[in-house]
């Protein structure tokens, strides 16, 4: 998967605001994956769109179906040692990730994963591989799943079906 692939998934994990529809329309020349997806959001509400991302990935009651954390996954807690991990991993990499979200956020991740594709140094492949799989085979195949399987909107379907196709390119 590409770099701004990864970065376009990370982007979708971020709350949908009044400039979010526009921008996935520029985008569609690149990603004719979000046709579909954007032809819906059309007809959505912008409060529908922020309801259903709220449920999936924040607050569902009563559970968060898709909640975008490791440690969730591994866990069963927020802020669990994956987190800890994952700091060690960035750092070694050069990389201090925002204090607004847990180190095992699936959008740092992801941006993580594109950044280091972009150095494309042998280093840089080494802890891609690490974070795939020490981390991401983990648990992301289960968000995937899902993900497609739950989500009410075809942006988050689709966004499952791309992550899952990711997941056997991870050594």
């Amino acid at each position: 998967m590409s770099s701004q692939m990864l970065q376009l998934l990370a982007m979708l994990l971020g709350m949908p605001e009044r400039d979010s529809l526009p921008i996935l329309q520029e985008m569609l020349p690149g990603h004719d994956w979000l046709g579909p997806a954007v032809d819906e959001l059309e007809q959505t509400p912008l409060e529908q769109w922020q309801a259903e991302h709220t449920r999936l990935f924040i607050n569902g009651y009563p559970k968060t179906p898709c909640a975008p954390f490791e440690s969730i996954y591994r866990h069963e807690q927020m802020d669990g040692p994956a987190c800890d991990e994952l700091k060690r991993l960035y750092n070694r990499a050069g990389v201090s990730p925002t204090d607004d979200l847990p180190a095992d956020y699936l959008g740092t991740m992801l941006a993580f994963a594109a950044w280091l594709l972009e150095r494309g140094t042998p280093e840089a492949a080494l802890q891609l591989r690490e974070l795939q799989q020490k981390h991401l085979v983990s648990w992301l195949p289960e968000f995937s799943e899902r993900l497609t399987r739950i989500a009410r909107l075809r942006l988050y379907r689709s966004m499952g079906e791309k992550l899952h196709q990711w997941i056997p390119e991870c050594p």
